[in-house]
Protein backbone atom coordinates (compact mmCIF):
# COMPACT_ATOMS: atom_id res chain seq x y z
CA UNK A 1 0.00 0.00 0.00
CA UNK A 2 1.03 3.79 -0.27
CA UNK A 3 1.45 5.49 2.52
CA UNK A 4 -2.01 7.44 4.54
CA UNK A 5 -1.01 11.67 3.64
CA UNK A 6 -3.65 12.12 6.27
CA UNK A 7 -1.65 10.77 8.94
CA UNK A 8 0.56 13.34 11.28
CA UNK A 9 4.39 13.43 9.64
CA UNK A 10 5.96 11.54 12.57
CA UNK A 11 3.72 8.55 11.55
CA UNK A 12 4.40 8.55 8.33
CA UNK A 13 8.32 8.48 8.29
CA UNK A 14 8.04 5.67 10.26
CA UNK A 15 6.04 3.90 8.49
CA UNK A 16 8.66 4.13 5.71
CA UNK A 17 12.34 4.16 7.67
CA UNK A 18 12.73 0.45 6.07
CA UNK A 19 12.36 2.01 2.79
CA UNK A 20 15.31 4.23 3.93
CA UNK A 21 17.46 1.15 4.43
CA UNK A 22 16.42 0.36 1.30
CA UNK A 23 17.43 3.22 -0.92
CA UNK A 24 20.81 3.22 1.25
CA UNK A 25 21.53 -0.46 0.03
CA UNK A 26 20.43 0.19 -3.03
CA UNK A 27 22.28 3.06 -4.07
CA UNK A 28 25.76 1.25 -2.60
CA UNK A 29 24.61 -1.28 -4.83
CA UNK A 30 24.60 1.16 -7.65
CA UNK A 31 27.36 3.55 -6.97
CA UNK A 32 25.12 6.27 -5.48
CA UNK A 33 26.13 8.38 -3.09
CA UNK A 34 24.60 8.26 0.18
CA UNK A 35 23.73 11.29 0.56
CA UNK A 36 21.38 11.62 -2.39
CA UNK A 37 19.49 8.20 -1.38
CA UNK A 38 19.04 9.81 1.85
CA UNK A 39 17.12 13.03 0.08
CA UNK A 40 15.71 10.17 -2.23
CA UNK A 41 14.23 7.84 0.85
CA UNK A 42 12.80 11.22 2.93
CA UNK A 43 11.17 12.32 -0.38
CA UNK A 44 9.30 8.90 -0.69
CA UNK A 45 8.68 8.79 2.53
CA UNK A 46 6.56 11.96 2.43
CA UNK A 47 4.88 10.97 -1.12
CA UNK A 48 4.95 7.49 -2.50
CA UNK A 49 7.05 4.08 -2.63
CA UNK A 50 6.37 0.77 -4.81
CA UNK A 51 4.74 -1.07 -1.91
CA UNK A 52 6.45 -4.60 -0.75
CA UNK A 53 9.40 -4.18 -3.00
CA UNK A 54 12.27 -5.85 -1.56
CA UNK A 55 15.66 -4.82 -1.97
CA UNK A 56 16.67 -8.01 -4.44
CA UNK A 57 13.38 -7.02 -6.31
CA UNK A 58 14.60 -3.24 -6.41
CA UNK A 59 18.03 -4.44 -7.58
CA UNK A 60 16.91 -6.40 -10.06
CA UNK A 61 14.46 -4.15 -11.51
CA UNK A 62 18.01 -1.44 -11.43
CA UNK A 63 19.76 -4.13 -13.18
CA UNK A 64 17.14 -3.29 -16.46
CA UNK A 65 18.54 -0.22 -17.14
CA UNK A 66 19.60 2.44 -17.95
CA UNK A 67 18.05 3.77 -21.09
CA UNK A 68 19.17 3.85 -23.67
CA UNK A 69 22.49 2.15 -23.49
CA UNK A 70 25.33 4.32 -24.89
CA UNK A 71 25.72 3.28 -29.04
CA UNK A 72 28.95 1.65 -30.28
CA UNK A 73 30.75 1.58 -33.33
CA UNK A 74 31.37 -2.11 -35.18
CA UNK A 75 35.14 -2.00 -35.53
CA UNK A 76 34.36 -4.85 -37.89
CA UNK A 77 32.76 -2.44 -40.23
CA UNK A 78 34.55 0.55 -41.23
CA UNK A 79 31.09 1.94 -42.37
CA UNK A 80 29.98 2.11 -38.94
CA UNK A 81 28.58 5.12 -37.83
CA UNK A 82 29.62 7.27 -40.58
CA UNK A 83 26.71 9.50 -41.88
CA UNK A 84 27.16 9.23 -45.48
CA UNK A 85 27.42 5.44 -44.71
CA UNK A 86 24.13 5.35 -43.17
CA UNK A 87 22.40 7.50 -45.62
CA UNK A 88 23.71 5.24 -48.60
CA UNK A 89 22.28 2.00 -46.39
CA UNK A 90 18.81 4.22 -45.48
CA UNK A 91 18.27 4.27 -49.72
CA UNK A 92 19.74 0.35 -50.48
CA UNK A 93 17.36 -0.64 -47.64
CA UNK A 94 14.19 -0.11 -49.26
CA UNK A 95 15.34 -0.39 -52.91
CA UNK A 96 13.86 -3.89 -54.63
CA UNK A 97 16.74 -3.59 -57.65
CA UNK A 98 19.21 -6.43 -55.79
CA UNK A 99 16.52 -9.01 -56.33
CA UNK A 100 16.26 -10.16 -60.37
CA UNK A 101 12.26 -9.88 -60.05
CA UNK A 102 12.72 -6.05 -58.98
CA UNK A 103 9.61 -6.22 -56.25
CA UNK A 104 11.92 -7.83 -53.21
CA UNK A 105 14.15 -5.42 -50.59
CA UNK A 106 15.10 -5.43 -46.85
CA UNK A 107 11.34 -3.07 -46.50
CA UNK A 108 9.03 -5.94 -47.95
CA UNK A 109 9.50 -7.53 -44.61
CA UNK A 110 10.99 -5.05 -42.39
CA UNK A 111 7.90 -2.18 -42.39
CA UNK A 112 8.83 0.75 -40.62
CA UNK A 113 5.01 1.30 -39.82
CA UNK A 114 4.67 -2.71 -38.58
CA UNK A 115 7.44 -2.19 -36.39
CA UNK A 116 9.99 -3.32 -38.43
CA UNK A 117 8.60 -6.44 -39.02
CA UNK A 118 5.52 -7.82 -41.76
CA UNK A 119 3.16 -9.56 -38.95
CA UNK A 120 3.15 -12.92 -40.80
CA UNK A 121 3.75 -16.13 -38.74
CA UNK A 122 6.60 -16.87 -41.18
CA UNK A 123 8.63 -14.38 -43.50
CA UNK A 124 8.20 -14.28 -47.30
CA UNK A 125 10.70 -13.33 -50.10
CA UNK A 126 10.61 -15.20 -53.06
CA UNK A 127 9.31 -18.43 -50.85
CA UNK A 128 8.43 -19.27 -47.58
CA UNK A 129 11.30 -19.16 -44.88
CA UNK A 130 10.69 -21.46 -41.51
CA UNK A 131 10.87 -18.37 -38.96
CA UNK A 132 9.10 -15.39 -38.00
CA UNK A 133 10.72 -12.17 -39.25
CA UNK A 134 12.20 -10.19 -36.64
CA UNK A 135 12.03 -6.62 -35.65
CA UNK A 136 14.67 -4.54 -36.58
CA UNK A 137 15.62 -2.86 -33.37
CA UNK A 138 18.88 -2.27 -30.74
CA UNK A 139 21.05 -4.59 -32.78
CA UNK A 140 24.17 -3.14 -32.56
CA UNK A 141 23.99 -5.21 -29.20
CA UNK A 142 24.00 -7.98 -30.18
CA UNK A 143 26.53 -10.65 -31.09
CA UNK A 144 24.97 -13.18 -32.74
CA UNK A 145 22.19 -12.30 -35.64
CA UNK A 146 19.03 -14.40 -36.23
CA UNK A 147 17.00 -16.41 -34.44
CA UNK A 148 19.27 -19.78 -35.25
CA UNK A 149 22.86 -17.17 -34.86
CA UNK A 150 23.77 -17.83 -38.45
CA UNK A 151 25.35 -14.54 -38.90
CA UNK A 152 28.34 -13.14 -36.22
CA UNK A 153 28.22 -9.30 -37.53
CA UNK A 154 25.59 -7.14 -38.68
CA UNK A 155 26.56 -6.66 -41.88
CA UNK A 156 27.13 -10.66 -42.62
CA UNK A 157 23.17 -11.11 -41.46
CA UNK A 158 22.73 -8.02 -44.11
CA UNK A 159 24.48 -10.10 -47.04
CA UNK A 160 22.26 -13.18 -46.19
CA UNK A 161 19.23 -11.88 -47.47
CA UNK A 162 20.57 -10.89 -50.36
CA UNK A 163 22.10 -14.44 -51.36
CA UNK A 164 19.38 -16.77 -50.16
CA UNK A 165 17.17 -17.71 -52.74
CA UNK A 166 14.25 -17.55 -50.67
CA UNK A 167 14.91 -14.11 -50.32
CA UNK A 168 15.84 -11.45 -52.51
CA UNK A 169 18.00 -14.37 -55.00
CA UNK A 170 20.36 -12.05 -55.65
CA UNK A 171 23.93 -11.86 -56.47
CA UNK A 172 27.02 -9.74 -56.48
CA UNK A 173 26.11 -9.26 -60.32
CA UNK A 174 22.80 -7.75 -59.44
CA UNK A 175 24.15 -5.25 -57.06
CA UNK A 176 27.06 -4.09 -59.36
CA UNK A 177 24.14 -3.28 -62.25
CA UNK A 178 22.25 -1.24 -59.74
CA UNK A 179 24.86 1.21 -58.92
CA UNK A 180 25.62 1.14 -63.14
CA UNK A 181 21.99 2.15 -63.32
CA UNK A 182 21.88 4.50 -60.55
CA UNK A 183 24.79 7.02 -61.05
CA UNK A 184 23.98 9.36 -57.55
CA UNK A 185 24.00 6.09 -55.61
CA UNK A 186 27.46 5.12 -57.38
CA UNK A 187 28.39 8.65 -56.25
CA UNK A 188 27.49 8.15 -52.70
CA UNK A 189 29.17 4.46 -52.68
CA UNK A 190 32.34 6.04 -53.73
CA UNK A 191 32.27 8.66 -51.40
CA UNK A 192 31.69 6.17 -48.38
CA UNK A 193 34.00 3.16 -49.75
CA UNK A 194 36.53 5.13 -51.86
CA UNK A 195 35.98 2.77 -54.86
CA UNK A 196 34.06 2.31 -57.67
CA UNK A 197 31.12 -0.29 -56.94
CA UNK A 198 31.55 -1.89 -60.95
CA UNK A 199 35.22 -3.31 -60.18
CA UNK A 200 34.75 -6.29 -57.38
CA UNK A 201 31.25 -7.61 -57.66
CA UNK A 202 32.08 -9.28 -54.43
CA UNK A 203 33.49 -6.13 -52.34
CA UNK A 204 30.14 -4.56 -53.63
CA UNK A 205 27.99 -6.92 -52.10
CA UNK A 206 30.29 -6.84 -49.14
CA UNK A 207 30.01 -3.09 -48.80
CA UNK A 208 26.76 -2.74 -48.99
CA UNK A 209 25.58 -5.65 -46.09
CA UNK A 210 28.00 -2.38 -44.18
CA UNK A 211 26.47 0.38 -45.56
CA UNK A 212 23.11 -1.59 -44.92
CA UNK A 213 24.20 -2.48 -41.48
CA UNK A 214 25.14 1.44 -40.42
CA UNK A 215 22.05 2.32 -41.13
CA UNK A 216 19.93 -0.42 -39.18
CA UNK A 217 22.57 0.11 -36.25
CA UNK A 218 19.96 3.60 -35.76
CA UNK A 219 16.90 2.13 -35.10
CA UNK A 220 16.96 2.23 -31.83
CA UNK A 221 13.84 1.84 -29.49
CA UNK A 222 13.46 5.44 -27.48
CA UNK A 223 12.70 5.59 -23.80
CA UNK A 224 9.88 3.83 -22.10
CA UNK A 225 7.18 4.36 -19.26
CA UNK A 226 9.23 1.23 -17.62
CA UNK A 227 12.16 3.32 -17.95
CA UNK A 228 10.80 6.38 -16.45
CA UNK A 229 10.04 3.91 -13.50
CA UNK A 230 13.24 2.66 -12.98
CA UNK A 231 15.44 5.60 -13.32
CA UNK A 232 12.18 7.48 -11.13
CA UNK A 233 13.66 4.23 -8.31
CA UNK A 234 17.30 5.24 -8.71
CA UNK A 235 16.48 8.82 -8.12
CA UNK A 236 14.37 9.04 -5.94
CA UNK A 237 11.53 10.67 -7.54
CA UNK A 238 8.07 9.92 -6.03
CA UNK A 239 5.84 11.20 -8.71
CA UNK A 240 6.91 9.05 -11.40
CA UNK A 241 6.92 5.97 -9.15
CA UNK A 242 3.66 6.82 -8.29
CA UNK A 243 2.45 7.36 -11.88
CA UNK A 244 3.86 3.48 -12.80
CA UNK A 245 0.33 1.31 -13.03
CA UNK A 246 -0.44 -0.77 -10.31
CA UNK A 247 -1.01 -3.93 -12.83
CA UNK A 248 2.31 -3.28 -14.46
CA UNK A 249 4.19 -3.07 -10.89
CA UNK A 250 2.69 -6.42 -10.40
CA UNK A 251 4.20 -7.62 -13.61
CA UNK A 252 6.85 -6.01 -13.29
CA UNK A 253 7.82 -7.53 -9.99
CA UNK A 254 6.32 -11.51 -11.68
CA UNK A 255 9.12 -10.35 -14.27
CA UNK A 256 11.86 -10.74 -11.56
CA UNK A 257 10.69 -12.63 -9.21
CA UNK A 258 8.51 -16.28 -9.09
CA UNK A 259 8.33 -16.10 -12.89
CA UNK A 260 11.53 -15.78 -13.55
CA UNK A 261 11.47 -14.38 -17.00
CA UNK A 262 14.93 -12.24 -15.66
CA UNK A 263 16.35 -15.23 -15.97
CA UNK A 264 16.81 -15.37 -19.94
CA UNK A 265 15.34 -11.54 -20.07
CA UNK A 266 17.62 -9.74 -18.28
CA UNK A 267 19.62 -6.57 -18.87
CA UNK A 268 18.54 -3.01 -20.26
CA UNK A 269 17.81 -4.57 -23.72
CA UNK A 270 15.99 -7.68 -21.64
CA UNK A 271 18.01 -10.28 -23.37
CA UNK A 272 20.56 -12.32 -22.54
CA UNK A 273 21.70 -12.49 -26.47
CA UNK A 274 21.74 -16.88 -25.87
CA UNK A 275 20.05 -20.10 -27.24
CA UNK A 276 17.51 -21.63 -25.51
CA UNK A 277 15.57 -24.79 -25.92
CA UNK A 278 12.15 -23.66 -28.30
CA UNK A 279 8.89 -24.61 -27.37
CA UNK A 280 7.31 -27.64 -29.16
CA UNK A 281 3.68 -26.79 -30.45
CA UNK A 282 0.99 -28.19 -28.48
CA UNK A 283 -1.47 -28.36 -31.20
CA UNK A 284 -1.23 -31.18 -33.59
CA UNK A 285 -1.54 -29.32 -37.00
CA UNK A 286 1.46 -26.85 -35.69
CA UNK A 287 2.97 -29.67 -34.43
CA UNK A 288 2.80 -31.43 -38.34
CA UNK A 289 4.03 -27.91 -39.42
CA UNK A 290 6.69 -27.40 -37.35
CA UNK A 291 8.19 -30.78 -38.54
CA UNK A 292 7.40 -30.09 -42.19
CA UNK A 293 10.07 -26.79 -41.80
CA UNK A 294 13.15 -29.18 -40.93
CA UNK A 295 14.79 -26.23 -38.52
CA UNK A 296 17.15 -27.46 -36.14
CA UNK A 297 17.99 -23.68 -35.15
CA UNK A 298 21.09 -22.70 -33.67
CA UNK A 299 22.69 -26.10 -35.10
CA UNK A 300 22.08 -25.56 -38.95
CA UNK A 301 22.89 -21.77 -38.67
CA UNK A 302 25.79 -22.59 -36.68
CA UNK A 303 27.47 -25.02 -39.29
CA UNK A 304 26.46 -22.44 -41.67
CA UNK A 305 28.56 -19.43 -40.39
CA UNK A 306 31.35 -21.24 -40.21
CA UNK A 307 31.14 -22.62 -43.87
CA UNK A 308 30.59 -18.55 -44.99
CA UNK A 309 33.25 -16.40 -46.02
CA UNK A 310 31.60 -13.37 -44.49
CA UNK A 311 32.21 -14.38 -41.54
CA UNK A 312 34.24 -12.36 -39.28
CA UNK A 313 37.08 -14.93 -39.56
CA UNK A 314 37.37 -14.17 -43.36
CA UNK A 315 39.09 -11.61 -45.45
CA UNK A 316 36.07 -8.97 -45.20
CA UNK A 317 36.23 -8.36 -41.62
CA UNK A 318 37.63 -4.81 -40.92
CA UNK A 319 38.99 -5.23 -37.52
CA UNK A 320 42.75 -6.37 -38.09
CA UNK A 321 43.23 -7.36 -35.01
CA UNK A 322 40.61 -10.01 -35.03
CA UNK A 323 39.79 -9.77 -31.59
CA UNK A 324 36.12 -9.92 -32.75
CA UNK A 325 36.19 -12.90 -34.14
CA UNK A 326 37.41 -15.09 -31.09
CA UNK A 327 34.18 -16.37 -30.30
CA UNK A 328 33.69 -17.70 -33.97
CA UNK A 329 36.50 -19.54 -33.89
CA UNK A 330 35.54 -20.84 -30.67
CA UNK A 331 31.97 -21.72 -32.17
CA UNK A 332 31.93 -25.30 -32.64
CA UNK A 333 28.69 -26.93 -33.56
CA UNK A 334 27.10 -29.99 -31.84
CA UNK A 335 23.78 -31.78 -31.41
CA UNK A 336 23.05 -29.77 -28.23
CA UNK A 337 22.63 -26.98 -30.33
CA UNK A 338 19.45 -28.25 -31.98
CA UNK A 339 16.85 -26.47 -31.32
CA UNK A 340 17.90 -23.69 -29.87
CA UNK A 341 16.85 -19.97 -30.74
CA UNK A 342 18.26 -17.02 -29.32
CA UNK A 343 16.42 -14.87 -26.93
CA UNK A 344 14.47 -11.86 -28.33
CA UNK A 345 14.82 -8.80 -26.81
CA UNK A 346 11.32 -7.79 -24.85
CA UNK A 347 11.90 -3.82 -26.11
CA UNK A 348 8.41 -2.69 -28.12
CA UNK A 349 7.52 -6.90 -27.60
CA UNK A 350 3.56 -5.62 -27.43
CA UNK A 351 4.06 -4.30 -31.10
CA UNK A 352 5.78 -6.67 -32.71
CA UNK A 353 3.94 -10.14 -33.20
CA UNK A 354 3.47 -12.74 -34.12
CA UNK A 355 5.63 -14.34 -31.00
CA UNK A 356 8.14 -17.24 -31.16
CA UNK A 357 10.67 -18.11 -33.53
CA UNK A 358 7.75 -19.87 -35.83
CA UNK A 359 5.30 -17.00 -35.08
CA UNK A 360 2.84 -19.70 -33.63
CA UNK A 361 0.65 -17.40 -31.94
CA UNK A 362 -0.14 -13.16 -32.68
CA UNK A 363 -1.05 -12.87 -28.87
CA UNK A 364 1.01 -11.79 -26.67
CA UNK A 365 -1.25 -13.11 -23.46
CA UNK A 366 -1.51 -16.24 -25.65
CA UNK A 367 2.30 -16.94 -25.57
CA UNK A 368 2.51 -16.07 -21.95
CA UNK A 369 -0.36 -18.80 -21.36
CA UNK A 370 1.65 -21.33 -23.63
CA UNK A 371 2.41 -24.28 -21.73
CA UNK A 372 5.73 -24.46 -22.79
CA UNK A 373 6.18 -21.01 -21.96
CA UNK A 374 9.67 -20.73 -19.77
CA UNK A 375 8.22 -19.79 -16.74
CA UNK A 376 9.37 -21.11 -13.46
CA UNK A 377 5.98 -21.90 -12.09
CA UNK A 378 2.96 -21.64 -13.53
CA UNK A 379 1.11 -18.21 -13.67
CA UNK A 380 -1.81 -17.56 -11.05
CA UNK A 381 -5.54 -15.91 -12.09
CA UNK A 382 -5.16 -13.09 -13.27
CA UNK A 383 -0.92 -12.62 -13.58
CA UNK A 384 -1.06 -13.02 -17.19
CA UNK A 385 -2.63 -9.90 -17.41
CA UNK A 386 -0.28 -8.07 -15.12
CA UNK A 387 2.49 -9.22 -17.04
CA UNK A 388 0.63 -8.37 -19.91
CA UNK A 389 0.44 -4.69 -18.67
CA UNK A 390 4.10 -4.83 -17.46
CA UNK A 391 5.30 -6.15 -21.01
CA UNK A 392 3.51 -2.99 -22.55
CA UNK A 393 5.30 -0.52 -20.44
CA UNK A 394 8.19 -1.76 -22.39
CA UNK A 395 6.46 -0.23 -25.92
CA UNK A 396 7.96 3.66 -26.67
CA UNK A 397 5.69 6.21 -28.25
CA UNK A 398 6.10 5.46 -31.42
CA UNK A 399 5.02 1.96 -31.08
CA UNK A 400 4.49 0.32 -34.72
CA UNK A 401 4.97 3.43 -36.37
CA UNK A 402 8.45 3.83 -36.60
CA UNK A 403 10.15 6.66 -37.58
CA UNK A 404 11.04 6.29 -41.34
CA UNK A 405 12.70 9.25 -43.75
CA UNK A 406 10.84 9.04 -47.28
CA UNK A 407 12.91 11.36 -48.97
CA UNK A 408 15.69 10.42 -51.65
CA UNK A 409 19.41 10.61 -50.99
CA UNK A 410 19.61 13.63 -48.88
CA UNK A 411 23.31 13.91 -47.45
CA UNK A 412 25.44 12.25 -50.12
CA UNK A 413 25.65 15.10 -52.47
Amino acid sequence: MWPDHRKGWRSVRAAWRPLGRLWLALACACGVSPGRTANAASDLATHASPAGLTLEEARAIVALGPWPMAQRRDPGNRASGRPLAVELGRQLFRDPRMSPVGYIACVTCHQPDRAFTDRKARAHGMADLPRNTPALANLSLQHWYGWGGGADSLWMASIKPILDAREFDGNGALVVRLFAREPELAACYRRVFGVSPLVDAERTLVNVGKALAAYVETLVTARTPFDEFRDALTGGDASVVAAYPDDALRGLRLFVGRAGCIACHGGPNFSDGRFHSGMAPVDPIAAAVADSLHDSGRLRDARDLLASRFNLRGDYNDDRSGRNAVDTGHLVPGAEMAGRYRTPSLRNVAVTAPYFHDGRTDSLRDALRHPGAPLSEPLRIGEVDDLAAFLATLSDAYGARRPWNTAGLTRCR
